[in-house]
């Protein structure tokens, strides 16, 4: 029993029972030799300050890397996670394209290579209306009406060349609900992009509105503040081909146009001719010169009946039209000179122009020569982030008389012998924009004035509400 628990506890103890002596002492020198050589060396160790330094570098570079190991790790993570958000959006744009492409096949096929987006781009604008007049005015009866639908198409055809067309569904204007064409043309872009200047020179060629003021810009339910137009509203489109470009702070269109209202063909030889220069010398500034010649525009003759008859231009809410009787006045014209200012802030935005007419037509018995002289003063400031108000004051002074329709009966005022001296419009609004593309507006515009035989104009004062659209 001792024997036992001796061999299995003790065997340290019976080493030396079980060697011989000398093998035991010659063992026990080893030992101790070999723990005073380790004690040496720990001796050494701690005593050297190069080794210790050594193995505190060796320990920070083990950490250090250990640190980058868990960095490296992580954009990895980070990396797998952003290969596979770009493959689904792969994926999401290839079917988007795939949907885009079976719906429109026909557009694949058009060799464009431009800026421009490669798509036919249909848009459209309208006005839902509102308008009532007084006695005298266009709309006495207080009438529910579309205002100015507009269907507009922009197609590319070839590098850097585009076809626009706008169909009229009705305008304001009209006097009958028909379907007309406004501008149709196909654009040039950027023919100075040889000499590096690829802003400097553009061509439009077709039916083009007449470049001239700066209203006819914004005439649309949506850009126009108000409802009604100035006195002036200097506008129109007509055939012909027109050069516009800019050079930094300056920009420039030059047109030439047949001048006749006729979009069939031209009953005179003699052309418009339409200019206008822009200069933005401040960010907020734009300045403008503009002149135009409506060329000798030929009458209805009373053997053939044909002939212009009125210019394609629009003036004062109708147009320019002779004076004398066509039984002796073959020919009219008029020449036009305006100069705008635009100054724009956060919010707001003032507009001015001031212009002069010189017309005349070729009654040799009567001198029909006169000297119009116009101008507006606009202005619109933004009230809430939505709601806005702005208001105008125009004017036409016509010394000897002239035709002018106004904002009354057309029938009474410019398709009679009936002449204006002098008529003044001062209008005031309210607009509440829910959304860029559409507008709610309210509108009271007075309008007064004074005719060549001394009576006065009145009774056309004019109420209108107005939703504008646009998609």
């Amino acid at each position: 029993m001792l024997a036992s628990e001796g061999r299995s506890g003790t065997l340290p103890g019976l080493l030396p029972l079980m060697l011989p002596t000398g093998k035991f002492l010659r063992l026990l020198c080893i030992g101790a030799g070999l723990a005073l050589s380790a004690a040496l060396v720990r001796a050494q160790v701690t005593s050297d300050p190069a080794l210790q330094a050594i193995i505190e570098q060796n320990r920070q570079l083990q950490e250090q890397v250990k640190a980058q190991q868990k960095t490296i790790e992580a954009l990895n993570a980070r990396m797998e996670e952003i290969r596979r958000a770009s493959e689904r959006q792969d994926r999401q744009l290839q079917t988007l394209q795939e949907r885009t492409d079976a719906a429109a096949p026909a557009e694949r096929a058009v060799p464009v290579e431009s800026s421009r987006d490669h798509e036919v781009r249909i848009a459209g604008e309208s006005g839902l209306a509102f308008f009532s007049s007084g006695s005298h005015g266009q709309w006495p009866n207080s009438e529910f009406r579309v205002d100015d639908t507009t269907i507009t198409v922009e197609a590319p055809v070839w590098q850097n060349v585009y076809f626009f067309t706008e169909l009229k569904l009705l305008q304001r204007e009209a006097n009958a609900a028909n379907f007309q064409f406004g501008e149709l043309y196909v654009e040039f872009e950027g023919l100075g992009r040889p000499w590096g200047q690829p802003e400097a020179l553009n061509l439009r060629a077709g039916s083009i509105n007449t470049p001239f003021g700066e209203e006819y810009l914004l005439r649309g339910p949506i850009e126009n503040p108000l409802i009604s137009h100035s006195l002036s509203d200097i506008w129109g489109p007509d055939e012909g081909a027109e050069l516009y470009g800019k050079l930094g702070s300056w920009s420039y269109v030059v047109a030439v146009q047949n001048g006749g209202i006729s979009q069939l063909r031209d009953f005179n030889s003699d052309k418009t001719f339409a200019a206008r220069l822009g200069w933005d010398p401040l960010a907020w500034l734009h300045l403008s010169a503009s002149a135009m010649r409506t060329g000798k525009l030929a009458t209805v003759s009373p053997v053939t009946n044909t002939g212009d008859g009125v210019s394609s231009i629009w003036f004062a809410n109708a147009f320019f039209r002779a004076l004398g009787p066509a039984s002796r006045t073959q020919n009219f014209w008029a020449n036009l000179y305006e100069a705008d200012a635009v100054a724009q802030w956060s919010g707001g935005r003032v507009a001015a122009a001031l212009g002069q007419v010189r017309f005349d037509d070729s009654d040799a018995l009567v001198d029909d020569a006169r000297r119009l002289r116009y101008g507006y003063l606009e202005a619109m400031q933004s009230l809430t982030e939505q709601l806005y108000g702005a208001a105008r004051f125009s004017a036409i002074d016509a010394p000897g008389g002239y035709p002018l329709a106004g904002q009354g009966n057309p029938g009474e005022f410019f398709y009679r012998p009936s002449l204006t001296e002098e008529l003044r419009r001062f209008s005031l609004g309210f607009g509440y924009r829910f959304w860029p593309p559409l507008v709610l507006k309210l509108e009271y515009s007075w309008e007064w004035g004074r005719m060549l035989n001394g009576a006065t104009r009145d009774q056309e004062n004019f109420l209108g509400a107005e939703i504008g659209l646009k998609f």
